[in-house]
């Protein structure tokens, strides 16, 4: 049974979560009551403190149990903690798994409460390294070389000399109102999430907003969509609201398929409970009755969570017939998708969720006026709808106090690829580029130079280094030819070649478009082989063999990213192209390189080097010999060796294993 079902403000106060009022999550969260006596507010908050394990007696051990969590080890983990209070009769305190703090790079993640002191977080903390760290802090011994600071609380003892967990370079720098309860509320459990004011903004809206106030407060917040291109948010419901119809649907996008993003995944692992307000929010305002959570089947932790969530909420009187007492009816469903990455894109989910084949259809009649089984549907993503119950619960105005003049808010990032600490962050619009990488990131891994970041996953641009201080926000990045996209941000050094950036970004579109329309099937096709033969693969046209050619091939790359581009049908086939062009316009050199020296200076495209013995250098010890997977190397023992070129598979092991330093990598030209 639920805690919170179990509680009363007071015997003047009956109303428990098994017996509904319509204040009753204010009741329970302690922000107003029917009854406003003092030690009905004193109750309140004594029931609360037990959830929110602040009660001083509390012994709980928290792990990041989130996929990059997984990843790093964090069941292996969990199980040695459990062996441990198994064998230190400590079997009264509580393992809780939570979602992901945002900190991936330092998962595994394990938080200990000791009885009247503050949660302690550590980081990396591998399966054999469980009994150490435990056998100290159970002793007070704080291990500093793993400690990450403590979650400040007025009603519990803090560490001595543990800074504040939040006040780490990593945190310092972000606005955390998406993700303020990820990592730290029990992603399993509503009691965890309503303690935390969870659903309050739900209760507000059936009892106080109408439809039409409601569409108009999202409106004045200046929210716009945070799933591509930005459009603002409550003017869609509007046009969703103001559509007469007996059925109307709400969409969850969750359809997270850009390489490098997994905003969607962690938020929704970590507080599913707020994507299911946000989502009955936006059912209320458009008058939706049903509606979907359209989620890749790639995401099993995702899934498991959310359908817990869905349960409880029913459950409790929060989803379903006659929500609150509110007599609103609203359902909602999982609908997993195969990972089609074109699902993403909103016509062509709406397909799949009818059990066709996911493909876009032309707009307009745009989805407001004829979406889901031809009726008027809404569409939000995921990050979308975790904002709405922050902007319900604190006003529209509360929330455009942050960010630019024309985006308001936050934005999540995916913070990826050549970075120190990797992981999810969420920062105020308007915030620079450079702070995001040098400050919250902590700058380029292995000491190297910050080279480019690709933003907007397949669909977005590369920022170069003169463009670092670029103001993250949606207009600022369409003048540097990029786009907020989702969320994905991979971050590369200066070993990175862009012509290959670029192959790999139109590798994956080309095999993730749905072939409905020609300029997107053909032309992606035809660009990657274009940059294919300018790295120096092969290529089933032979006629792309020389420089002359190659020049014209260079030429036919940017007309066609423009025909794709303008020709399209969906927003996925016309924004297929952007990588080529960004990296054209900020790394024209390095295609000049590719093609006229035939070289490729960062050592990335094989096909353009050569693996080099020094013969000076090389004792003849054998081992790259017998290293060589295609056997290209020869020599006599004790003889310098010579690598065979047109047998050389330029795999790189003998310049791994080589310990003289007598094997080069030639990047010049062939």
């Amino acid at each position: 049974m639920s805690l919170l079902s179990q509680f009363r403000c007071c015997d003047k106060c009956s109303h428990t979560l098994k017996n509904p009022c319509r204040d009753r999550i204010f009741c329970m969260a302690g922000k107003t009551s029917c009854h406003d006596d003092s030690s009905c507010r004193q109750l309140r908050q004594e029931n609360l403190k037990v959830i929110r394990n602040e009660t001083g007696e509390d012994k709980v051990i928290y792990i990041g149990y989130g996929t990059c969590g997984l990843g790093a080890g964090a069941e292996e983990t969990r199980q040695q903690i459990e062996k441990w209070l198994a064998h230190n009769n400590q079997e009264d305190y509580k393992l809780i798994k939570v979602g992901c703090v945002g900190l991936c790079s330092s998962e595994p993640l394990v938080d200990i409460q000791l009885p009247g002191k503050e949660r302690l977080s550590f980081a990396n903390v591998q399966a054999e390294e469980v009994a150490g760290l435990l056998d100290n802090v159970f002793s007070g011994v704080i291990s500093k070389a793993k400690v990450l600071g403590s979650f400040p609380n007025e009603n519990l003892e803090p560490w001595e000399k543990v800074d504040n967990f939040f006040t780490q370079a990593f945190f310092a720098g972000q606005k955390r109102l998406v993700l303020e309860n990820c990592g730290i509320v029990d992603p399993m459990s509503v009691d965890s999430y309503i303690a935390r004011g969870g659903y309050q903004a739900l209760s507000k809206v059936l009892n106080s907003s109408t439809q039409e106030e409601l569409c108009d407060e999202i409106d004045a917040s200046g929210l716009r969509g945070r799933g591509g291109g930005g459009f603002p948010t409550g003017r869609k419901w509007k046009f969703a609201y103001a559509e007469s119809s007996r059925q109307k649907y709400i969409i969850c996008n969750a359809d997270e398929g850009d390489p490098g993003a997994f905003m969607d995944r962690a938020i929704i692992e970590g507080d599913p409970h707020r994507v299911l307000e946000g989502l009955l929010i936006a059912a209320y305002a458009i008058g939706a009755s049903d509606g979907y959570i359209y989620i890749r089947s790639e995401y099993p932790l995702a899934i498991h969570r959310l359908e817990k969530a869905i349960k409880e909420a029913r459950v409790h009187g929060l989803l379903g017939s006659n929500i609150l007492n509110s007599q609103i009816n609203i359902e909602i469903k999982l609908k997993k998708g195969a990972g089609a990455f074109v699902c993403g894109e909103e016509t062509a989910l709406m397909h799949s969720i009818e059990g066709k084949r996911g493909m876009p259809r032309p707009r307009p009649p745009y989805p407001a006026v004829r979406g889901l089984f031809n009726q008027p549907t809404l569409i939000n993503n995921v990050e979308t709808l975790a904002t709405v119950p922050w902007i319900v619960a604190r006003g529209a105005e509360s929330f455009r106090k942050l960010g630019t003049e024309n985006s308001k808010g936050t934005k999540i990032f995916a913070l990826s690829g050549d970075i120190n600490r990797a992981g999810l962050v969420e920062v105020e619009m308007g915030t620079s580029m450079r702070s995001i990488v040098e400050t919250i990131g902590g700058g380029v891994s292995c000491g190297r130079k910050y080279k480019a970041a690709q933003i907007g996953g397949p669909s977005g641009g590369c920022i170069p280094a003169k463009f670092i201080d670029t103001s993250i926000d949606y207009e600022s990045l369409k003048k540097v030819g990029a786009m907020m996209g989702s969320g994905g941000l991979v971050i590369m050094d200066d070993k990175k070649c862009m012509v290959d950036i670029a192959k790999y970004f139109m590798e994956f579109i080309r095999r993730e478009s749905c072939g409905k329309c020609i300029p997107c099937r053909e032309g992606t096709r035809r660009v990657l082989q274009i940059l294919k033969m300018i790295t120096g693969e092969e290529n089933e046209d032979e006629s792309l063999n020389n420089p002359l050619e190659r020049m014209q091939a260079i030429v036919s790359l940017r007309k066609l990213a423009r025909v794709i581009k303008d020709t399209s049908l969906c927003g996925l086939g016309q924004t297929a192209a952007n990588p080529v062009i960004s990296t054209l316009e900020y790394f024209r050199d390095e295609y000049e390189e590719h093609i006229f020296e035939r070289k490729c200076s960062t050592g990335v495209c094989s096909a353009l080097v050569e693996y080099h013995i020094d013969a000076d250098k090389c004792t003849g010890c054998t081992l790259c010999a017998r290293e060589c997977p295609a056997g290209a190397i020869k020599g006599a023992r004790k003889a310098p060796h010579y690598i065979v070129n047109s047998q050389c598979i330029k795999c790189g092991v003998c310049l791994e294993v080589c310990r003289f330093e007598a094997v080069n990598l030639r990047t010049g030209e062939k």
